[in-house]
């Protein structure tokens, strides 16, 4: 696929009329197609090129401090984020027991009767709740998912996510809660490791991007992607860039993640014990453009449904987000500097997340910058 062809995507605003199609699966099986506003443009549904075989990186040594290992995880970081923005890991200490745990709370979730999952809905321009196809925010080009979301806010908190599940679901999902409270709390370990990995591979002080996220948060989703009777015509997840800083996924056995590398879709073949990592635009902009935001996306499959557990890792909201000088390229800067809460703002709020993020936001953040009275 060629870089020009991505202009082709669609980018669309928030709907402007309030009609929900919902994301109804007792109601889409039923139909012998599939919905109109479920299918994407032709010129979209590019077929992959292969599979996506990269080496992992194997965390271990790193942790430890062996140099050998520190310095072979760097190259291999710096190689991978600087040419398409993603890597796998593995030995990163998050145990395989508690990702499976973390896959059987959220089946019992999803399973639930479609009017239940609707009654802890996420709201227009929040950040935690039941999404059936983002259906709220568009109207065209939906996804064929359903998602629940949660916030945690790092090392500031202890149970956000218990009390996010007990009051929101109800004292009978406390036991989901206390496994993506340990599921959250294992994310946010793991990201300040990738934060010193980052750095050390930009080649500027270990601890220098791991400060920004010490007390940053972090947005956890968990996707389920139902089987498709015609895969051939929409997406899981259409392709896009993620806006945060860096996302962490496990997909479950079916697989269906697919990035772009060198103008082509690459299948990133499922392994329980992998974690994949990808750059998101606000580290794109942390690196000064050094590191590309990965562009990415999910298939549906025909035969059975897909998972995946999703952290979006995000500073402060109030963070100013800017490169170190040494990477500021002498006096040459790729991007302003701007806040996290302003491009969550206007990813949320105002455009369709997609492959120029941040192209299109520079302009919309003068536009209202220049708005607000002095």
């Amino acid at each position: 696929m060629s870089s020009s062809a991505l202009l082709l995507l669609p980018c669309m605003g928030p709907k402007v009329k309030n009609t929900v199609h919902l994301f109804d699966l007792n109601k889409l099986q039923r139909q012998a197609n599939i919905p109109t506003q479920f299918m994407w443009p032709k010129e979209d549904m590019v077929g992959n090129d292969g599979v996506f075989d990269e080496p992992l990186i194997d965390l271990e040594g790193f942790i430890k401090g062996d140099e050998a290992a520190t310095a072979k995880a760097v190259e291999l970081v710096r190689t991978a984020c600087t040419n398409h923005g993603f890597f796998q890991v593995t030995n990163h200490g998050v145990d395989a027991d508690l990702i499976q745990a973390a896959y059987r709370e959220i089946d019992a979730i999803f399973e639930l009767p479609f009017d239940k999952k609707l009654s802890f809905e996420q709201k227009r321009g929040g950040q935690e709740g039941f999404s059936s196809a983002h259906a709220d925010r568009f109207s065209t080009s939906l996804p064929w998912k359903e998602t629940i979301s949660f916030r945690h806010r790092g090392m500031n908190s202890d149970s956000d996510v218990l009390d996010y599940f007990t009051s929101a679901l109800g004292h009978d999902f406390e036991n989901a809660g206390r496994v993506y409270q340990k599921y959250c709390e294992k994310m946010t370990e793991l990201t300040l490791i990738i934060m010193e990995l980052l750095a050390l591979s930009l080649g500027v002080d270990r601890s220098y991007y791991r400060k920004f996220f010490e007390d940053g948060s972090s947005t956890m989703r968990c996707n389920y992607y139902p089987m498709c009777k015609n895969p051939g015509v929409t997406f899981g997840t259409g392709p896009h860039c993620d806006p945060n800083s860096i996302t962490i996924v496990h997909q479950d056995q079916v697989g269906g993640l697919e990035i772009l590398a060198s103008d082509k879709w690459l299948a990133v073949p499922p392994r329980q014990d992998v974690l994949a990592i990808n750059i998101g635009d606000t580290f794109m902009a942390f690196s000064n453009g050094i590191y590309k935001s990965c562009i990415h996306r999910a298939m549906v499959n025909e035969e059975r449904g897909r998972r995946s557990l999703v952290c979006f890792v995000s500073p402060k909201e109030d963070m100013v987000v800017k490169p170190p000088e040494d990477l500021a390229l002498g006096s040459i800067r790729v991007y302003p500097d701007f806040t996290w809460s302003s491009l969550l703002d206007f990813t949320t709020n105002h455009r369709r997340t997609d492959t120029h993020n941040l192209k299109n936001f520079f302009p919309w953040l003068v536009s209202s910058q220049s708005k607000v009275p002095t």
